[in-house]
């Protein structure tokens, strides 16, 4: 019975390991998404700023064409990567539960032997007591 328990604890122990793994995984990906937007963002910025200094030097009806076209596609691209952030926090949320469920299946197990282990002790000492007794 024993043995059975330690074998159940060790692939609890596996599971929550791994389930952590997947979890840092999740948040690194996560991170990095955050990474890629704040630098979209910054080119976009970088690129209105642009648009500013050379407009005040004056622009062809066809390069401001050309700039603004872009602009929208990288506004295009900035909706996009907006719509997958819900993807990346979902993601982190299903692993964190994922990991707590792994967690509680482990502490579980690790109750349960403790207690087998007191329960062992105390029919021992009352096995004790009545032979000195």
């Amino acid at each position: 019975m024993d043995n059975a328990l330690e074998f159940l604890l060790d692939q609890a122990k596996d599971h929550e390991d791994k389930a952590v793994l997947a979890l840092n995984q999740a948040r690194t990906e996560l991170e990095g998404y955050y990474e890629q937007l704040s630098q979209i963002e910054k080119y976009r910025l970088d690129y209105c700023q642009q648009l500013v200094d050379r407009g005040m030097n004056g622009l062809t009806a066809s390069q401001y064409g050309h700039l603004n076209r872009f602009l929208t596609q990288l506004d295009e691209t900035l909706s996009k990567q907006k719509e997958a952030e819900e993807h990346f926090k979902n993601q982190v949320e299903n692993c964190e539960q994922h990991w707590l469920e792994t967690r509680k299946q482990r502490r579980s197990y690790e109750w349960l032997m403790e207690k087998k282990k007191k329960d062992k002790q105390m029919e021992q000492e009352h096995r004790e007591q009545k032979q000195n007794g």
